[in-house]
């Protein structure tokens, strides 16, 4: 089941990476970027969250709380995120396995991971954007700035 935009946002509560149970009723009030990624410690992946990270205090300004979510165990989450200082919350999809990713659509079943989806979330929790690649197709930091300028 594919999540529309205009639809509500399935929550969720996930550890992020020290162990700490991160909802998504937590976010209300301001908008959310939730971004999946397929698996911590793997080059698109990596790329991907680096470019975040280097561009956080941009996203930041614009309001926006970033979370970025794997089926990866928070234990893992936690090495990955202190070897590339990552300051924003990586959560796990670890148990029950995918979870958090298959209420939104992208979970891919055949390698266990999600595929690369990004929802952008308004304050009320309503979907207003997204974007679904496949496993080895970066997203473009372009394309959330121009999501989070039209909310």
């Amino acid at each position: 089941m594919t999540i529309e935009i205009g639809q509500q946002a399935p929550e969720f509560t996930l550890k992020n990476q020290h162990g700490e149970e991160i909802s998504l009723a937590s976010f209300r009030g301001r908008p959310v970027v939730v971004v999946f990624y397929p698996f911590a410690f793997t080059g698109v992946c990596t790329g991907e969250l680096c470019e975040i990270r280097d561009n956080l205090e941009e996203l930041n300004t614009a309001g926006a709380e970033i979370v970025a979510v794997s089926c990866d165990s928070h234990f893992t989450l936690r090495v990955f995120a202190e070897r590339e200082g990552y300051e924003f919350n990586l959560l796990s999809d670890h148990w029950p396995h995918g979870a958090t990713a298959s209420a939104y659509g992208v979970f891919n079943d055949q390698v266990g991971a999600a595929i690369r989806g990004t929802f952008v979330i308004d304050a009320e929790g309503v979907v207003r954007w997204k974007i679904e690649n496949g496993l080895p197709d970066a997203r473009s930091m372009d394309d959330y700035r121009a999501a989070l300028a039209a909310l």
